[in-house]
C-alpha cells in the first residue's frame, strides 16, 4: 500500500507509460504535449517516491528497469479503468449516451412533452428514452422512488420526496365527434349537454377529480352510464360516436384527430394545470437536468393565460 508521504498521481503514471510506449523521453514529451525537462522532472519525482531507479541511464536513450516494467504491468489496468471512466463521464456530460426516464399523463404528451422531446433528442442518437404514461399519483410515486427521472401530469398529493411546478394550463370544454350538432357551435352551455350522452373517466384520474371538485358541474355529469379507464380510451369512444366528454383542451388534441372537436363551454371557468414532477431528495441525472432546461425554454410559449 502506498504510504501517505508518497505523492504519485496519474500524471506520473501516464508519463511513465508514454516513455515506455514511445521509447524515448523526447518522443514521449511530444506525445504528452510537454517539454522534455518537465517530463524528466516527473520521472525524477516518481523515482523519488518509489525509492529506486526506474531507468538504466547508462543506455542512450535510457531503458526501463525490470522494476519499472513490473510497475507498468501493475498500473495498466488502473490507467485503462480511469480512461473508461473519463470516457463515460464525458459522454454523459455531453449527453452522448445514457437514459432518460420520463412519465406523463396521456394528455400532456402530444401538445407539450412530445415536441420538446423530439427537439431534445435530435443530435443525441446515443441517448435512450423511455416514456411511461399513467395517472398523476402513480407517476408521482415513480418519480419519488427513482423509477422515473421526471414526470408531467396533474398535481399529485403532497410528498416530501417530490417537487411540483405548474407549467401549463388549459381550459376544460366539451369533446364531441366532428359530425355532432355541437361541433359547429362556437360554444355550448352546460344546461344543453345531455348527461346521458357523457362518457366519464376513472375516479382516480386527475380530470375526474377536477370535475368532481367544481361546483358548476352538475352531479349527474359525474355518474355516467359509460366510463373509460383512461383519456385514450375515452377519446376512442368519442371518435366512434359513443358519446361526449368534458375534457381539458390539450387532452382533446391528444391524437390531433380531426374526427374529435373541442367546444368551449359558456360560463365554465375551469382549468386543468399540468405540473412538472421532480425528485426533491436526489439530484437529477445530467440528461434529466438538460431536459428540464429544454422544457423551461419552451413552456412560456405554450402556457395559456
Amino acid at each position: 500500500m502506498i504510504a501517505e508521504k508518497q505523492n504519485i498521481n496519474f500524471r506520473h503514471l501516464r508519463a511513465l507509460h508514454a516513455v515506455a510506449a514511445e521509447g524515448s523521453f523526447s518522443a514521449a514529451a511530444e506525445t504528452l504535449g510537454v517539454v522534455p525537462s518537465a517530463l524528466s522532472e516527473l520521472m525524477r519525482q516518481l523515482e523519488a517516491s518509489v525509492g529506486a531507479p526506474l531507468f538504466d541511464r547508462r543506455s542512450r536513450p535510457p531503458v526501463l528497469t525490470p522494476l519499472a516494467r513490473d510497475f507498468l504491468d501493475d498500473t495498466t489496468p488502473l490507467l485503462d479503468g480511469m480512461d473508461r471512466a473519463l470516457t463515460r463521464l464525458r459522454q454523459s456530460a455531453g449527453l452522448e449516451e445514457g437514459e432518460l426516464l420520463l412519465g406523463a399523463s396521456p394528455s400532456a404528451i402530444s401538445e407539450l412533452l412530445a415536441p420538446v422531446l423530439a427537439e431534445f433528442l435530435r443530435g443525441r442518437p446515443g441517448l435512450r428514452c423511455t416514456l411511461h404514461d399513467d395517472i398523476a399519483e402513480r407517476l408521482a410515486g415513480m418519480v419519488s422512488d427513482g423509477r422515473l427521472d421526471l414526470a408531467i401530469a396533474g398535481r399529485a398529493q403532497h410528498s416530501p420526496d417530490l417537487r411540483q411546478r405548474a407549467i401549463l394550463r388549459d381550459p376544460v370544454g366539451l369533446a364531441c365527434p366532428a359530425g355532432h350538432g355541437f361541433a359547429e357551435a362556437g360554444e355550448v352551455a352546460l344546461a344543453d349537454i345531455p348527461a346521458a350522452d357523457l362518457i366519464g373517466l376513472d375516479p382516480e384520474t386527475g380530470t375526474q377529480h377536477l370535475l368532481a371538485g367544481c361546483e358548476a358541474i352538475p352531479r349527474a355529469f359525474l355518474q355516467t352510464r359509460l366510463r373509460a379507464h383512461s383519456t385514450v380510451a375515452q377519446l376512442c369512444m368519442i371518435r366512434a360516436g359513443l358519446g361526449l366528454a368534458l375534457l381539458p383542451r390539450n387532452a382533446v388534441a391528444l391524437f390531433r384527430d380531426p374526427g374529435i372537436v373541442f367546444v368551449p363551454v359558456a360560463g365554465l371557468d375551469l382549468w386543468r394545470t399540468l405540473h412538472l414532477l421532480e425528485p426533491a431528495r436526489r439530484p437529477l441525472t445530467e440528461a434529466a437536468r438538460a431536459f428540464v432546461e429544454a422544457l423551461e425554454t419552451t413552456v412560456p410559449a405554450l402556457t395559456q393565460p
